[in-house]
């Protein structure tokens, strides 16, 4: 599979999960953020992309909500969790002014 493919595989994979929620968090980091990754990032991200969505969606906004008691994940996916997560956040949190 070409770098281009694999690319927009994964974009299409990010906007069609099982939830919404999952579509309007994975989605736009992927049209964003995806080309930029190195090979190993992509790896893990395509790995991740296979795990559920309710899974998955507790993980993300553990790291936006303070203080949460939800699971923050499995550690191999935490530092791209974190960055998922600080852009969902960006989108949907109020700018200081």
């Amino acid at each position: 599979m070409t770098d281009e493919a694999r690319l927009k595989r994964m974009k299409m994979r990010s906007w069609r999960r099982g939830i919404k929620e999952m579509d309007l968090i994975l989605g736009p980091w992927a049209d964003e953020a995806l080309a930029a990754q190195d090979a190993a990032t992509l790896d893990l991200y395509d790995a991740l992309l296979s795990e559920n969505d309710h899974d998955l969606y507790q993980w993300v906004t553990a790291r936006i909500g303070q203080n949460s008691a939800q699971p923050v994940g499995p550690a191999a996916y935490g530092g791209l969790l974190d960055v998922i997560a600080a852009h969902a956040a960006s989108r949907i949190m109020p700018k200081a002014v």
